[in-house]
């Protein structure tokens, strides 16, 4: 069965971020879905060979991030066939975020992903895109992305901590209904990864 798998990255980022977080999400996915995902998370790196098999990425943190030239290849290559990676700021992994990005894709812009895209609403409607979680710096949340042919492969989730909403209520102190909207936007983008195209 499908599941989420965390992406082991390098740089001395907290890549590990979260730990509640991906078993909550993939229970909200089992309950508020008809997909049928195991409860236990994954976890690779870019350079795995079986990174192929698991059709939806998640990566977060809040320290820098550095690919190597063959993290780089095999993330591409995952990404070109159907893959999905969802990049989520958890404060402070900004800018080595994009960098790695821009390595990742030069000839592509990272763009914000329009509100209008099934992410906001192929199970639960987001009319003003990504919900707020955390403050941080006080800007508004926003979605971006990286379209591979029509498709949108690579989602950036800035600004709104996504992973912190998803974790067990009482390590943040979240407001429910903050929690439960960061859930779904959750089993949003995991329904969309695999109604998408999944990796060869």
């Amino acid at each position: 069965m499908p599941t989420i798998a965390r992406l082991h990255y390098e740089g001395g980022g907290d890549w590990y971020a979260n730990p509640s977080s991906l078993p909550n999400l993939l229970s909200a996915i089992d309950a508020g879905t008809d997909l049928r995902v195991s409860r236990r998370p994954a976890e690779v790196r870019p350079s795995d060979p079986d990174l192929g098999d698991h059709p939806f990425l998640y990566m977060t943190g809040h320290g820098n991030v550095r690919f190597s030239e063959l993290d780089l290849e095999r993330l591409r290559s995952y990404l070109e066939t159907g893959g999905f990676l969802h990049i989520d700021d958890n404060y402070g992994m900004d800018l080595s975020a994009r960098r790695e990005i821009a390595r990742l894709f030069p000839e592509k812009e990272l763009v914000e992903v329009p509100l209008d895209h099934p992410i906001y609403q192929i199970v639960f409607p987001f009319p003003d895109g990504l919900p707020k979680v955390h403050e941080h710096d006080g800007k508004p949340a926003r979605g971006y992305g990286i379209f591979v042919d029509g498709r949108l492969a690579l989602f950036y989730s800035y600004e709104s901590d996504l992973g912190d909403g998803w974790e067990d209520p009482n390590v943040h102190a979240d407001p429910p209904e903050v929690r439960e909207a960061s859930l779904r936007m959750g089993v949003n983008l995991f329904t969309y990864a695999l109604s998408s195209g999944s990796p060869d």
